[in-house]
């Protein structure tokens, strides 16, 4: 069975299928009618590199290197002087899926590290078509170099320079190209009888958001719906492409997201979140629980719903058992296998763990949440207008210096109050009793704790791309200045 993870950054509340208003996800909420939806499923850290290093070893990022100990719970990832990237310890999917025959690729941004070591052809994939970071810039390529495109080992140009972002209209053809990839690798793997890995990680909804001319003020959500739209759009084309190959019954597609829409940049470039609290950057609902689906004609039941609490670790235990593959022994591996959810309804009982950087935050088992710390961001930054939870202060919950609970944690039942509002009474019994199933869960989570080398720390302006393989056949090569490693500063 060949299996596609499509992951990007959306809100649980930006689909059709999950109650968005405007209803302008057709495909996606086709692939919900036709699969299961997760309704209760997670991110592995509120933001994209830890959540994407995550997903493809099946481990939280405090274990498989990707946080920071520079400050207290501080949210990490890799910019373009990140010095750190996926440890070759680590065993991703696509390394495993190797073993069964499989043919890998990724398209779109990888994230896990962009130094030559951490290459993902380095890490399992066969072929890349994408970039190492977001598609930040202009850049003046002598402070800060514009980010490269690579197809497999070599670039093949940058972005704004090649790839034509347009910041004023929000136009770029990206998504079309992303898309043409995936039609083009999935034919070839089907002519070839391949069993095939596709990693499909597009980031048109990532701000600056973009979309390509033909969906540009077509959406009543304005820029961000555009690409949403177009996402839609894209998604529909991958899955009939699979029923017209004769295929789908034979590949097992998932789609979710890499953390809650960023609020930051709400209203016009920002998703929805639906009822749940604050968004990317924070543990709370809206940071770390994403929409979800699972399609895979004539095995998934059609329009199944599912209360599983399930994450995205899970998707690499899940593709291992598809392929016939065991997860690894030697290592604590977070991700379940949700084959036994998926087809035959059951509900695997397990709780969800909520990390900020290096700290454990908060913990869901069954409805209840426990909050051991609450923070959305400093004082400091909120004065800067810069706000992870606009217009949804509940007071002692959003808080702006990180409040410690670990002795009472703040409880919260996600059934009857999934916007995290009303903290339960710490008198009640029902208090009691949930806090301390919740606590016997953490300290056997504590007890197999090994935390992995913190990759996040160390920053570097001679580490960016200057120069990376390709640029002397295009005349792209750039001076790096001086090696000068620093601590990177990471102020939420």
């Amino acid at each position: 069975t060949s299996s596609g993870v499509f992951l990007l950054q959306m809100g649980w509340g930006d689909l059709g299928a999950f109650g968005e208003p405007s209803k302008e996800t057709p495909n996606l909420d086709q692939m919900a009618a036709e699969g299961m939806l997760f309704l209760d499923f997670y991110t592995a850290n509120p933001l994209c590199s830890p959540s994407r290093a995550a997903l493809l070893t099946g481990r939280l990022p405090v274990r498989n290197g990707f946080y920071t100990t520079n400050g207290h719970a501080r949210n990490a990832y890799t910019p373009q002087d990140i010095v750190g990237g996926i440890p070759d310890s680590e065993l991703l999917l696509p390394e495993l899926l190797k073993k069964a025959g499989y043919t890998n690729k990724i398209i779109g941004k990888w994230h896990l590290g962009h130094r030559p070591q951490f290459h993902p052809l380095k890490h399992g994939f066969d072929e890349w078509f994408g970039s190492p970071n977001c598609h930040f810039g202009p850049y003046d390529n002598r402070e800060r170099p514009n980010i490269p495109v690579y197809r497999d080992w070599e670039m093949i140009g940058r972005y704004y320079e090649d790839f034509k972002i347009d910041l004023k209209t929000g136009e770029a053809n990206l998504t079309q190209l992303y898309l043409q990839e995936a039609l083009d690798f999935i034919s070839k793997q089907q002519a070839s009888q391949q069993p095939f890995f596709l990693y499909w990680a597009i980031d048109a909804t990532h701000a600056p958001v973009y979309a390509s001319k033909q969906f540009l003020g077509t959406s009543q959500r304005g820029l961000y719906g555009d690409a949403v739209r177009e996402i839609d759009d894209s998604v529909g084309k991958i899955l009939k492409h699979l029923q017209q190959l004769g295929i789908s019954e034979n590949t097992f597609v998932f789609f979710t997201s890499d953390n809650g829409a960023a609020l930051i940049s709400a209203p016009t470039q920002g998703g929805s979140n639906g009822p749940f609290l604050c968004g990317k950057q924070t543990t709370f609902e809206g940071g770390l629980r994403e929409p979800a689906i699972a399609w895979w004609p004539g095995h998934i039941p059609a329009g199944g719903v599912s209360h599983q609490l399930g994450s995205v670790m899970d998707l690499f235990s899940t593709s291992l058992s598809l392929a016939g593959l065991q997860p690894p022994s030697d290592r604590q591996i977070d991700g379940i296998d949700l084959l036994p959810v998926i087809l035959q309804g059951k509900l695997i009982d397990r709780p969800i763990f909520y990390y900020r950087g290096n700290e454990l935050m908060a913990v869901r088992a069954g409805l209840y949440k426990a909050h051991y710390w609450t923070w959305s961001n400093s004082w400091e930054e909120h004065s800067k207008g810069i706000d992870f939870c606009p217009g949804q202060s509940v007071a002692g919950v959003t808080t702006h210096t990180q409040e410690e609970h670990t002795h009472l944690p703040l409880l919260f039942h996600l059934g009857r109050d999934p916007g995290e509002k009303y903290p339960l009474s710490f008198a009640s019994e029902e208090y009691q009793r949930a806090v301390e199933h919740i606590s016997g869960l953490v300290q056997q989570h504590k007890a197999t704790l090994v935390p992995g080398q913190p990759q996040l720390n160390v920053c570097d302006q001679a580490v960016m791309n200057w120069s990376p393989p390709g640029c002397e056949k295009l005349g792209k090569c750039l001076k790096a200045p001086e090696s000068d490693p620093k601590k990177c500063s990471w102020p939420h």
